[in-house]
């Protein structure tokens, strides 16, 4: 059962020191939600939990094989008329949709399992779409400046003054370089705040996507399972499974029927009547009842980070003690309430959360160091205005006397 699943490993390892770009409900959907399809996806076109996914029998000259093929890859149906509990008590029907029918009564036909897999695998790359996506759009602008940061801190314990190159992809840089390379970093984050104020409505682009891509995947599901879906979860729930029939073998039926057609010998077309044991349907119904709920997790998970994103909009201009609460998470005991200060009141919303990123990838001490930095100037600026709004009442009084 394992080895089943061995192809899941690259993507459930846990990277040392992964640069994050995105926030947890992102997580829900990229990672939790490809992960979960992915597995859903492997069960149902495995046969060693349920042996053949389709077993037919006609009752007639017909090789085995050839009725099963032939019924797994066109459609069987059931009987509506059929899909009651009192006529299966009575033994009228040997199961719930299968029992004698007539030209007029109507039918419903099952061939989304033959589509089963297909869907699972597409909706697990498209639930990971939008964060590809992200990816491509924020640049890896974090990544780059928290690993040249890491770089130059690593340098900060080679004294030599000569650069050194190690595994032929990192280097050492000498003394003589390090501030160079730390006033680098600091001017590619002061470049980012000038020419790329779309960084956030990228991000936030990204997550309504999010939203939609999980609504779409429900209205997608809904059709799929001919309009049974939306109703699932709450079917589940208030079913008792304590009869012979409950609302799963409506949606999921475990036997039903199979018409054959060929030539007998005097050349008239004969029509086989076959009974089938769709056992994929077993795990079929299990892994849709599942998602059902999962997807409602992910409706209210996707909601909360739009409410959130909408809070941080509102509040990262108006209050300090936001601001105060959100970086202390993010790089505990590190800023001043100075620092809290100069970014309430100088940061715009983009460069605000591109900030934010930044201390929650960062060390401590290499995120100090930068917004240190990059905050010299502004510090600079409002000391030289306090200074002239000090000065200026004298100079008109000094010019009043004279």
């Amino acid at each position: 059962m394992l080895n089943t699943f061995s192809v899941l490993t690259p993507h459930l390892k846990f990277k040392n020191k992964f640069v994050s770009i995105s926030n947890l409900a992102f997580k829900f959907h990229y990672r939790a939600t490809f992960a979960i399809l992915l597995v859903c996806t492997l069960l149902v076109t495995s046969r060693q939990y349920v042996g053949e996914h389709i077993r037919c029998i006609t009752g007639g000259s017909i090789p085995e094989h050839v009725i099963n093929t032939f019924c797994f890859f066109t459609t069987t149906f059931t009987v509506i008329k059929h899909f009651n509990e009192t006529m299966l008590k009575d033994s009228s029907i040997p199961h719930p949709g299968v029992g004698h029918m007539m030209n007029e009564d109507p039918i419903k036909y099952h061939a989304y399992y033959q589509w089963v897999p297909f869907v699972l695998f597409l909706q697990a790359l498209m639930f990971y779409a939008p964060y590809y996506i992200w990816k491509i759009l924020e640049g890896s602008k974090i990544k780059n400046l928290v690993d040249g940061m890491r770089m130059v801190e690593l340098s900060h314990y080679y004294n030599d003054n000569n650069s050194v190159t190690f595994d032929t992809k990192y280097t050492l840089r000498s003394k003589s370089e390090i501030e160079n390379k730390i006033i680098k970093v600091q001017n590619a984050f002061k470049r980012h705040l000038i020419i790329n104020n779309l960084w956030a409505v990228k991000l936030v682009f990204c997550e309504v996507l999010n939203m939609i891509n999980v609504l779409i995947h429900v209205k997608f599901t809904n059709i799929f399972l001919g309009g049974r879906f939306y109703q699932l979860g709450l079917d589940f729930i208030n079913e008792d499974f304590t009869g012979q029939m409950d609302v799963l073998d409506t949606i999921f039926p475990k036997v039903t029927k199979c018409h054959f057609h060929k030539y007998g010998p005097s050349g008239t077309i004969q029509k086989h009547d076959a009974l089938c044991v769709m056992a994929l349907n077993v795990i079929n119904e299990k892994i849709f009842t599942f998602l059902w709920f999962w997807y409602l997790i992910l409706i209210v998970v996707s909601i909360g980070a739009l409410m959130w994103r909408i809070q941080t909009y509102l509040l990262h201009k108006r209050s300090t003690r936001f601001n105060e609460l959100l970086f202390s998470f993010a790089c505990s005991g590190i800023l001043s309430q100075r620092d809290i200060e100069v970014i309430t009141v100088n940061f715009k919303f983009s460069d605000w959360l591109f900030l934010y990123y930044l201390a929650k990838n960062m060390d401590a001490h290499l995120f100090k160091s930068l917004f240190r930095g990059v905050m010299t100037p502004i510090n600079s600026e409002e000391n030289t205005m306090t200074s002239k709004l000090i000065e200026e009442p004298h100079h008109s009084q000094y010019t009043e006397e004279n």
